[in-house]
Parts: structure tokens; sequence; C-alpha cells
């Protein structure tokens, strides 16, 4: 696995898509749905590839998670996933997402 050292979300996020993943996945109540492709996909059809913290300067309500995420169908995208209270995101069916094993 090809780990980076971002300094910073925007920066993960552009480096990411430059490199293929090209989706914006969001945890509904239900499903993960692909913002682009309207796809919606369960957590047994995707696989966590990377995973990468960011912590707050000051507050720590700006920890951010990002996850590079592939479905079974080949489409790749990113998810992020703030941990501030209005984060939005369902995360127990994050969770359920298998992280890629190698």
């Amino acid at each position: 696995m090809d780990k980076h050292n971002f300094d910073t979300l925007s920066e993960a996020v552009n480096t990411l898509t430059q490199e293929g993943y090209t989706e914006d996945f969001e945890a509904k109540e239900n499903s993960i749905k692909a913002l682009y492709s309207k796809k919606e996909y369960q957590p047994g059809e995707l696989k966590i590839i990377d995973t990468y913290r960011f912590e707050g300067m000051t507050n720590p309500d700006d920890q951010a998670t990002v996850f590079t995420i592939e479905a079974n169908d080949g489409t790749k995208g990113t998810l992020v996933m703030s941990y501030s209270a209005e984060h939005g995101q369902n995360v127990e069916l994050i969770q359920k997402i298998p992280i890629k094993k190698g």
C-alpha cells in the first residue's frame, strides 16, 4: 500500500482525486451514496483501501478521516468523515465496510 503523508485534508482529497479516487461517497441512513454517479452501495459492496486521519490544530472538533474506497463495480472515491457533532454521516454503516488486507 502506498501511504502518503498529507498536511491538510484538502491536499489529501486533491491528490487522491488525481490518483483516480474521483467519486465522493457519503454514508446516508441506509446506504452509501456516490454523489456524482448517484449509485447507492451497501457496505459489503465496498472496500476501504486506505485511511488518513487529520487532527484539528486548535479545535478537537476539526478532526477528520479520509477513506479511500473502491466499489465492486470498479468505482473509486473518497469518503470524508468529520468528528464534529454535525457531520451527518452514518458512522455505523461506515464501520461495516470491509478493510482491504495487504
